[in-house]
């Protein structure tokens, strides 16, 4: 059997997306779905696109040049990494208000952000005695790796870090005028989105990861790496260690927690059923259900493993 090699871009894009331009754009690519080894997760709205896409390179390629054509040429924010499984079953389109969602309409990313810190500067400044650094990311995904000495927000959800903004960022500022705000997410797109709420606030000196933390891990050493454990992605993979790669981490299919290894050998662990996360969060039909479920999963496994030794 033929193992194929995939290419896995991150991306996202500040625009202005016309309402016509984007269904023109769905239409092509469901096309090329259609024809082709295409999957991943996409998301259009009137201020731009967002997502990542999974295919061999030569076909990443073509998708990847549509996309600028709809976006004017505009930065894309890439981040290349490769698998030798496809991270997503197929690829899904989402329209929706925002591509990343704050709730915050009244800030334009593409007119008004932050200064961008790449990878080679951003150790720098996250060291300054004067810099804060927040991480934008959901508390489940700072449980599982976050850099030194960060600040976590304990969001569950992007809509509610304005809210967090508003009741705590003061508290964390030395002096507003001199303190340095360092934002960080996984690809940039949050922190980005982030440092256009602040400046629209009134806040100074604000910064962000350029490319997030998928960029930093690929372009900073072991030595100098300050990205302690893994990071949370939104494919298959779950997460990814230092190197990039597939990390330790599964997903709860009951409550879409990421467990560990050692979560996985919790009394309170069945798979696919529940974990110490949502032990008391369903009903006993409901963990019936999921049971069920997992059954199935197991039995399709089973199914693949015989096609594949065949």
């Amino acid at each position: 059997m033929k193992v194929k090699n995939y290419t896995v871009v991150s991306l996202y894009s500040f625009f202005p997306f016309q309402e016509n331009l984007i269904y023109e754009l769905k239409d092509k690519l469901v096309k090329i779905e259609n024809e082709h080894d295409l999957s991943g997760l996409l998301i259009f709205a009137s201020e731009g696109i967002n997502g990542t896409i999974c295919a061999e390179n030569n076909l990443i390629e073509i998708v990847i040049n549509l996309l600028k054509e709809y976006n004017d040429n505009r930065n894309l924010n890439i981040k290349i990494n490769f698998s030798k499984n496809k991270v997503f079953k197929k690829l899904k389109i989402k329209i929706k208000k925002e591509i990343v969602t704050m709730g915050v309409p009244e800030i334009n990313p593409s007119q008004e952000n932050g200064e961008y810190i790449d990878s080679t500067n951003w150790n720098k400044l996250i060291k300054n005695k004067n810099t804060i650094v927040i991480d934008t990311r959901n508390h489940y995904e700072v449980s599982i790796g976050t850099f030194q000495n960060s600040i976590n927000p304990k969001t569950r959800n992007f809509k509610e870090f304005p809210k967090w903004v508003d009741d705590h960022l003061d508290s964390h500022l030395k002096n507003k005028d001199c303190t340095n705000i360092a934002m960080f997410c996984t690809g940039g797109i949050r922190c980005e989105k982030a440092t256009s709420l602040l400046k629209k606030k009134g806040y100074k000196n604000i910064y962000h990861l350029k490319g997030g933390i998928l960029q930093y891990l690929d372009d900073i050493s072991a030595e100098k790496n300050l990205f302690e454990g893994e990071c949370f992605v939104f494919d298959k993979r779950v997460a990814l260690d230092q190197e990039l790669e597939k990390g330790s981490y599964s997903i709860c299919h009951a409550c879409g927690m990421p467990v560990s290894i050692q979560d996985q050998k919790r009394k309170e662990y069945r798979e696919g059923i529940q974990c110490h996360f949502c032990i008391n969060q369903f009903s006993d039909n409901d963990r019936k259900r999921f049971e069920e479920r997992q059954k199935q999963i197991d039995r399709l496994q089973e199914e693949s493993q015989k096609i594949y030794q065949d």
